[in-house]
């Protein structure tokens, strides 16, 4: 060997550590993204027929024991629970490690509409920890679990959206509005809690009695093709498309979903008791996503306590949406959203294409009890609503938030930016937008905005107003 080829190699590896390393391409791509979504599916084995257990496809015979059956013997040896065509009402049921439920063709799952059927559970609603209706659908405290076909979830929800509307007639007049979604106890469609590895593809999920797909506390769950139907036959209130909760690495591609709330939406937890459980929702990719009707087309809160960040959403359309890229807080509510990526975008008929707010619906958002009623003879989740949090802990944070490629026709509002004197909104860069509205909006409680090739076209010749703030300059 000669002295040359004895050095070079020395040479190489000395180099690698006296230089710097080479800067990453701006807006290149994290390598969380990677890592996203379920990392394993169940191994297709043997085939569980839920006729051999019971079922019956006639839409009338409560068929909640017997496919449960199918499930846990399918959990037994690891297998696929399969239905023939029909219609199969039931109540809750619940999935275990190594099955898959396909849902095929011509089947239809149909929720029943009384609520002895979902048993009470302890779980997560909107934020705060409390005993509630289990969901339709459960994958709780699992590993390794599919949910897939080109069946449907009918969750037949209209009994407990009139349940909901009816409180809201009794509640709202005595100062309530802020406890009446939880003291309604409607039942969810599809429950993904405290599990990991969780395929759920293909099939349709509509008229959900509340939330339709609430991914809670979980790791490495893909969503991919469903499609959510909420506006049928009626319009059931608060009813979310796919809310991500105090989860991380989660995949939510080729959805398809009409609601009455927000379609695409991440979550941390509410008040006082999210910053007590303080768990964020982070490394998550929605991508190739369709939103009609809805509140949002992505959304990241209210609830927001522990958290939101790491997040990229794109290549998303929304028509008729009632707002466009949602962030929302309350000053009791804590938490920083943060790191957040939302390019190539497309949105017709959006009333608020960009929308940002740390004081969201104050009735909901700010629990005051009224006079007449007893502390001591409170029930929990009441009292964990009602529990105080310091002026500091509150303050919610929205920084770094990167929009880019996004082009919206035919919108009331092109711009709603409000922070708040203690917490201004930071750090956010809107890249080659062009939005089409009757008016431009306004910024409020802004610092260090940076705009490029960015295009408000307002009907009215307003510019975008700039009130209390910093290096905000379009």
């Amino acid at each position: 060997m000669s002295l040359l080829s004895f050095l070079l190699p020395l040479i190489a590896w000395f180099n690698t550590l006296t230089h710097e390393p080479t800067a990453p391409t701006p807006n290149a791509e994290p390598a969380w993204v990677k890592q996203v979504g379920a990392r394993t599916q169940p191994a297709a084995k043997a085939s569980f027929a839920t006729a051999r257990f019971g079922a019956v496809g006639d839409g009338k015979t409560l068929n909640t024991a017997a496919i449960q059956k199918a499930i846990d013997a399918a959990a037994r040896k690891g297998g696929t629970v399969t239905f023939a065509p029909g219609q199969y009402l039931t109540g809750s049921l619940f999935l275990k490690k190594g099955v898959t439920l396909n849902i095929g063709k011509g089947v239809t799952l149909l929720g029943s509409q009384e609520l002895k059927d979902y048993p009470q559970i302890p779980t997560r609603i909107a934020g705060v920890e409390m005993t509630w209706p289990a969901a339709l659908l459960n994958v709780l405290d699992q590993d390794n679990v599919a949910i897939t076909g080109e069946g449907t979830v009918d969750g037949q929800g209209q009994p407990f959206w009139e349940k909901y509307r009816a409180m809201r007639k009794e509640y709202d007049p005595k100062g309530l509005r802020w406890i009446v979604d939880y003291d309604a106890q409607r039942p969810r469609t599809l429950l993904v809690a405290n599990s990991t590895n969780v395929t759920l593809k293909g099939i349709t999920l509509q008229k959900a009695g509340f939330w339709t797909v609430h991914i809670l506390y979980s790791k490495h769950v893909t969503a991919e093709g469903l499609t959510i139907r909420n506006n049928i036959g009626g319009h059931g209130p608060s009813t979310d498309g796919i809310d991500i909760d105090s989860s991380s690495y989660v995949l939510v591609q080729k959805c398809d979903i009409d609601c009455n709330d927000d379609n695409f939406c991440l979550k941390a937890g509410r008040d006082w008791d999210g910053l007590r459980v303080n768990r964020p929702c982070e490394y998550v990719l929605i991508q190739d996503c369709v939103a009609g009707a809805g509140d949002g087309l992505f959304t990241c809160g209210s609830e927001t306590s522990g958290g939101i960040r790491h997040v990229i959403a794109r290549r998303l359309k929304a028509k008729g949406t009632k707002y466009g890229i949602r962030l929302k807080s309350a000053t009791n509510r804590g938490g920083t959203v943060e790191d957040i990526v939302v390019e190539d975008i497309e949105m017709e008929g959006v009333k608020v294409p960009i929308i940002m707010t740390m004081n969201w619906n104050p009735s909901y958002s700010y629990s005051e009890l009224p006079a007449g009623y007893t502390q001591e003879t409170l029930p929990a989740h009441w009292k964990a609503m009602l529990m105080k949090v310091e002026p500091a802990q509150g303050l919610p944070h929205f920084r770094n938030v990167r929009i880019s490629n996004l082009k919206a026709t035919g919108a009331k509002t092109a711009i709603s930016a409000e922070g708040v004197a203690s917490s201004l909104i930071e750090g956010i860069r809107l890249e080659n937008i062009s939005i089409a509205a009757e008016k431009a909006g306004a910024i409020d409680f802004a610092q260090g905005w940076t705009f490029d090739r960015v295009t408000i076209q307002a009907q009215d010749n307003s510019p975008v107003a700039v009130k209390n703030s910093t290096n905000v300059r379009l």
